[in-house]
């Protein structure tokens, strides 16, 4: 809920404007009347492999602090979904890679999210925990920490990559958790 306009200052009210089929915050001014749309974020990152290994990186913020991830993060602006994967994967894994293809599109409406994300070798085996990450570790397939990752967007990924990981095709799927559950399930 945005209670202020970020146009002009005033308070907003929540109603469905003329036109709109949604309840918005629009401006309460007369003279402004700016509308304000709440729209998804999205999360982007990649699936790192070196070697048949894949590289995980356990958090080192909430939420999940303690539990491994694939290196992922926020879309900034003025980039691209692919170039904000490969500047994550940098960010919290300190890890160059080249980019194979999309792997996978989630949508988690609970949280207002979508999550991408690509395929990706590590260009030279370098990778060094960032400031979100605890630690970085490269896992064969076998000794993948199941239990211990911190989003079921990570579990559902690993699971379609390790099901065909020589020509894997793009998994698209609608995450949904119970309220207030961020735990993966398998």
């Amino acid at each position: 809920m945005i209670l202020f306009c970020a146009k002009c200052g005033h308070a907003t009210q929540n109603f469905i404007p003329n036109g709109d089929a949604r309840p918005r915050d629009v401006c309460a001014s007369a003279a402004c009347g700016e509308i304000h749309y709440e729209n998804p974020r999205i999360v982007t990152g990649t699936l790192p492999l070196w070697q048949g290994k894949i590289l995980l990186c356990k958090r080192a913020i909430e939420p999940r602090r303690g539990y491994w991830t694939l290196p992922a993060g926020f879309m900034e602006l003025a980039e691209t979904v692919e170039q904000g994967a490969v500047r994550e994967t940098q960010e919290e894994a300190g890890a160059a890679v080249s980019v194979r293809g999309l792997l996978a599109v989630l949508d988690v409406p609970h949280a207002s999210q979508v999550h991408t994300f690509y395929l990706a070798d590590l260009v030279d085996g370098q990778f060094a925990a960032g400031e979100e990450s605890l630690e970085v570790a490269l896992f064969e397939p076998a000794d993948i920490p199941w239990a211990e990752l911190a989003f079921k967007t990570v579990v559902l990924t690993l699971k379609h990559y390790l099901a065909n990981p020589v020509d894997t095709p793009l998994l698209t799927d609608v995450v949904r958790y119970p309220a207030k559950q961020l735990a993966p399930s398998s």
